[in-house]
Order: structure tokens, then sequence, then C-alpha cells
């Protein structure tokens, strides 16, 4: 499989890891939109939430306590958890993963 996130959960390909369970790799995102843009991705490969949530709800749960745990350490007042499902939703890479946003005002709706 040729799958970016994959292989970032993998170490073949580097990226700003900020934290890690036995199920998520979190990682600063390349492209931030706010102060805190984290990615996290479960180690298993699930193209969407959907997928995710069917197949191992344990892994989304670790998802959602990496986020938790990130932004605790980064002293966010609040914080953003945003899944793009499908091209059309804005998801470009197509292996589930979880937005963390925070450090700044975030506006409703989203976009």
């Amino acid at each position: 499989m040729d799958c970016l996130f994959c292989k970032i959960a993998s170490d073949e390909i580097p990226a700003t890891i900020v934290a890690k369970n036995d199920l998520a790799v979190a990682f600063d995102d390349i492209n931030p939109q706010a102060p805190t843009h984290v990615l996290i991705i479960p180690t298993t490969h699930h193209d969407n939430v959907a997928e995710l949530s069917a197949a191992d709800p344990l892994a989304l749960q670790a998802l959602f306590s990496l986020a938790a745990e990130i932004a605790a350490e980064r002293g966010l007042n609040g914080y953003r958890t945003v899944f793009n499902t499908g091209a059309e939703a804005g998801q470009s890479v197509f292996h589930a993963h979880l937005h963390l946003l925070g450090g700044r005002a975030l506006q409703w709706p989203p976009g």
C-alpha cells in the first residue's frame, strides 16, 4: 500500500511526532490552519473515520485520548477536533485522521 500516513506511522517517512500510544500517532500538520494543528492517525489503515469506527472502536478512542493529552500539554483553553470524510468534505489523504486545532479563537461555521 502506498499510503503517506501509513508510512509516517511506520517511521518510513519522517514527521514531527508529538505523541504516540499503542494505537495512534500524532504529528504536526505541515500546512497548519491554527497555532496548534496536529494530525492524529490510527497506526492501522482505514480510509476514513466511518471505517475506523466500525473496525476498531478502541483505535478511535485512542485518537481522542491523544487529542486531550496534547491539548492539556499545550495549555489549550479550548480546541476543535475534526474528521473530514470523503473528498467533498475536504479529505485529501485517505487514511482516517483527526485534526486537533487550537491556540486561537475558532470561528463557526468552519467553512
